[in-house]
């Protein structure tokens, strides 16, 4: 299959890729060959690679997997403050950066949606689009501004909905009235959203509400490897589940094929 995982993390080898010293945490060594042998495993050709906070501002390993495996693209992270040269990203295979907003706080370092909003010009410049971490409490506040973006905006993390809250929910239902709005996407990773939740099949509804919204605007991503999460899943049986919830097995074709290249190809 052409598919695609539009969302992954690679870490080290330390050796030539060593974590910043601001580093909040030590994940295990998961190299860009250790995801080429999941993505061959699990049938898909592309992936996505997510440069993490681990790395502040060091992009060494993002850039190496870039140039050494061509079916991957990569989403760098920079702050207004850092002065970075935006045009010349998407040749390197950078297809966006990301920007956090999240109801909990941000890690340190992360790019804020103030500087979402100061370099989307540059970004749209540039030729790259916009990818936010945030969860439907802090997304409803700011559904003007995202509207207001020049840039496709992609939502990680399914949008961060709470599973207790129900689909019905004002948050909630804001995120589906600015996915609506036709120039936003979501990453359907959504086990974050479940852990440790005994009624986790009731995710199905969210997946199957955000489909109903925009089906052309899903994405698929696995957050392999999985960092801080114990026992680590399956990415298998997360892709499978994600097929299930689907719905129609042509429909996931397109969200694991064609969708995603629209944005990363």
């Amino acid at each position: 299959m052409s598919g695609w995982d539009c969302h992954a993390h690679v870490f080290g080898p330390y050796a030539r890729f060593p974590l910043a010293d601001t580093s909040v945490h030590s994940p295990p060594q998961a190299s860009v060959e250790q995801y080429l042998a999941l993505l061959q495993a699990l049938d898909l050709q592309h992936g996505v690679l997510i440069h993490p906070s681990a790395y502040g501002r060091d992009f060494s390993a993002l850039f190496d997997a870039l140039d050494r495996f061509p079916q991957l693209r990569g989403v760098a992270v920079a702050r207004v403050q850092d002065g970075m040269e935006l045009r010349g990203l998407r040749e390197r295979g950078v297809r966006a950066l990301r920007f956090s907003h999240r109801s909990g706080g941000d890690f340190p370092g992360a790019a804020t949606l103030e500087d979402l909003k100061r370099l989307a010009p540059a970004l749209a410049a540039a030729g790259l689009h916009a990818e936010l971490w945030s969860d439907t409490a802090a997304l409803s506040g700011v559904i003007g501004t995202l509207r207001e973006l020049p840039v496709p905006l992609v939502i990680d993390h399914a949008g961060g909905f709470d599973l207790e809250a129900g689909v019905d929910a004002p948050a909630f239902r804001a995120l589906l009235s600015l996915l609506e709005g036709g120039n936003t996407w979501i990453k359907l990773c959504m086990y974050r959203n479940l852990l440790r939740k005994p009624q986790a099949e009731r995710g199905r509804a969210f997946q199957q509400a955000l489909q109903h919204a925009r089906a052309d605007r899903m994405l698929w991503g696995s957050d392999w490897p999985h960092l801080r999460v114990e026992p680590a899943p399956d990415t298998g049986a997360l892709l499978a589940t994600f097929r299930d919830w689907a719905g129609d097995a042509a429909l996931a074709r397109r969200i694991l094929e064609d969708h995603p290249r629209a944005l990363y190809a």
